[in-house]
């Protein structure tokens, strides 16, 4: 039986979510991949069960995580029975909606049917009556915004999530529903943007609402799906997501484009005593408004490695100079 490590909470830093008084552990993990039904669920169980005795206490899940869609609540739900039912309330649970998940016209997008609809569907799977944290996953241009507001603040009056987010919402977007939500007292507290050194979107402009709204923010796909490690340091292996027809959009054009800088920012790594990923990782928190650090991980060494940026997330101005010197070379 799993019992949770007793200095679990000892090293881990906890940030607070924008102006609410939520805090998030300063990595979280992210179950979008490796943690579905064509998954090994033993190793995500230890990754889960890991992640936690290293005081990460933040899970984040979505509708059409797998694959197949909805396998990643659900075994999710098998590790709360086995493992973490007991520390529920240590633990945030978030999920989303807003990408394909069924067919019709009522399975896809921002609509009150759809987000209501889907979040039932969710807690159903995780075997939750509420989720701490529940995402529109992306804008939908078809679906007004002050109907996706009130279908999330809807669900947080009915007592299904008890804090409402965003996730790849423009600046503007982003403060126009933060609007409507502050017109609703709905607790609005965060966005899930995609970020990291390669891809450096939210300092045009969202960073400034985020500071404007008072929001917090958790950081996808920090380490650019592995651009951001040591793996690429000497080529592309064979058996890398690089080398896969079926990768998002990490291909041999992107790394070939990427490897000097790569290789650059490896050896700002090394002056710090870190590893790139654990760099990467630490660069994102540099100056606050991040909350935390979305990971992901297939094994547990990797969420072991992560954990290590945290002992040192302080940058000079000369290593932030030299940083964005090979960014921007």
């Amino acid at each position: 039986m799993y019992i949770a490590k007793e200095d679990r909470y000892e090293k881990m830093i906890y940030n607070r979510v924008g102006n609410s008084g939520l805090k998030l552990s300063a990595l979280s993990i992210g179950m979008w991949y490796n943690f579905g039904g064509i998954d090994v669920y033993e190793n995500g169980r230890a990754i889960a069960t890991r992640a936690f005795d290293l005081g990460i206490t933040h899970f984040d899940l979505a509708n059409n995580y797998g694959p197949p869609a909805g396998s990643a609540e659900m075994n999710f739900a098998r590790i709360l029975q086995q493992d973490l039912k007991p520390y529920r309330d240590e633990l945030v649970i978030s999920t989303k909606a807003g990408h394909y998940m069924w067919p019709g016209p009522y399975g896809d997008g921002g609509s009150k049917k759809y987000l209501v609809s889907s979040l039932d569907q969710s807690l159903k799977r995780l075997g939750l009556d509420y989720v701490d944290i529940y995402y529109h996953h992306r804008p939908d241009e078809n679906t007004p915004l002050e109907e996706t507001a009130e279908a999330l603040d809807l669900l947080v009056r009915q007592g299904k999530a008890l804090y409402v987010g965003v996730s790849n919402y423009t600046p503007e977007q982003t403060r126009q529903i933060a609007d409507i939500f502050e017109a609703k007292n709905t607790p609005f507290i965060i966005h899930q943007p995609s970020y990291s050194m390669f891809n450096r979107w939210i300092e045009d402009g969202l960073k400034d609402v985020l500071v404007e709204k008072q929001l917090g923010a958790i950081a996808y796909s920090p380490l650019a799906q592995g651009l951001l490690t040591d793996r690429y340091l000497n080529g592309i292996p064979e058996d890398s997501r690089a080398n896969r027809k079926t990768g998002l959009w990490l291909h041999k054009e992107n790394v070939d484009e990427t490897i000097e800088k790569v290789n650059a920012l490896n050896l700002i790594a090394k002056e710090r005593g870190q590893t790139l990923a654990e760099m990467a990782v630490a660069w994102i928190l540099r100056d606050g408004i991040v909350t935390s650090v979305l990971i992901g991980a297939s094994k547990v060494s990797q969420v072991e490695a992560n954990v290590k940026a945290l002992d040192n997330l302080t940058f000079s101005a000369d290593e932030l100079a030299a940083i964005d010197k090979v960014l921007k070379g």
